[in-house]
């Protein structure tokens, strides 16, 4: 090909693919002058549950803040799968940000032999943006009133009594904390957190790990008692509950939460990214967004972004093992 027509086709070919890249003509946009349009917010859950109403409460300020509508966008099933797909191919010009889980971020990789994003490489980690507090949870008629009591039965027991979980991470919890204590606690599969609920009411499973909020009013009234947290922090309507790790007198237990954190398509320009990043601090930082969410179950806490990309690091490393040992999968 002769020197003209090279260099015609070679400039052609990279105008080309400067066209074809999502965020590039867009990624020059002055932080400054972010947002000027629609900000589109993937949920992986349908309407209604811990995530969405964090990301409503989210795009509420921001919308207000910055004049610019942000539609949050439900996209559930697959164990979030579809949402986080989504949310990868999508261009990198923070126009579209992920309201990420930690089975997402971190147990799916795991799970599954392929995944159609790759939880590290695909997002640019933002920050956390709130955790749910479980609680070990018992029928207050028969169930026992310690950890210390739990532990005592269950070892005097072994085979006999069974938790029930409806989410990974609840099974999981039940899994670290019977194997660090030495029992043998028969685990039962259920289909979603109030079918585990339902279970433990009508005595088919002897003890769950489920978020606060879902059991919270049943042990208002007097038929389910928590007899631990699964994690320090919490907000101070939760502090008569007793740590886990403390109550079992195993301090190796780590803190274990359903956490969720913000993230954006990896390459989004960082001045934008900070820009977010800014917002969300200062949004979850309000007295009234801190008391209406921690009333919906959700406890706020953020980070910076090289903490939260850390934080994902480790909670990897821990659930690798974790899962291995338990040889879960769902390929």
């Amino acid at each position: 090909m002769p020197p003209f027509f090279s260099g015609v086709f070679l400039g052609a070919t990279f105008a080309a693919a400067v066209v074809a890249l999502p965020g590039a003509a867009v990624a020059q946009e002055p932080a400054a002058r972010f947002p000027s349009r629609p900000i589109h917010l993937i949920v992986p859950f349908p309407a209604g549950g811990p995530s969405d109403i964090v990301a409503r409460v989210l795009g509420q300020r921001m919308s207000e803040d910055w004049g610019q509508p942000v539609v949050i966008d439900n996209r559930p099933g697959a164990n979030t799968l579809i949402g986080a797909q989504a949310a990868a191919k999508a261009p990198a010009d923070g126009y579209t940000l992920f309201m990420a889980i930690d089975s997402t971020l971190v147990m799916n990789q795991f799970l599954y032999k392929s995944l159609p994003y790759h939880p590290l490489r695909d997002f640019a980690p933002i920050t956390l943006t709130a955790k749910t507090v479980s609680v070990l949870t018992v029928a207050a008629a028969t169930g026992p009133a310690t950890v210390a009591e739990l532990i005592a039965r269950a070892k005097a027991q072994p085979g006999k009594l069974n938790y029930g979980a409806g989410t990974i991470t609840a099974q999981l919890m039940g899994h670290i904390f019977h194997r660090a204590a030495g029992l043998d606690i028969v685990y039962v599969p259920f289909k979603g957190t109030p079918e585990t609920v339902n279970g433990l009411l009508a005595g088919s499973v002897d003890l769950i790990y489920a978020a606060n909020l879902i059991v919270a009013p049943l042990i208002a009234d007097g038929r389910l008692r928590a007899i631990a947290r699964l994690d320090h922090d919490a907000p101070p309507a939760l502090a008569h509950i007793p740590v886990l790790a403390d109550a079992a007198a195993l301090p190796q237990l780590e803190d274990i939460s359903v956490w969720l954190g913000l993230v954006a398509p990896a390459g989004t320009p960082t001045p934008i990214l900070d820009k977010i990043h800014a917002k969300v601090v200062e949004v979850l930082a309000d007295p009234a967004v801190k008391e209406r969410s921690e009333r919906t179950g959700n406890y706020p806490v953020t980070n910076t972004s090289a903490q939260f990309a850390a934080f994902i690091r480790k909670e990897a490393e821990r659930w690798s093992k974790v899962i291995k040992e338990t040889g879960i999968s769902f390929d």
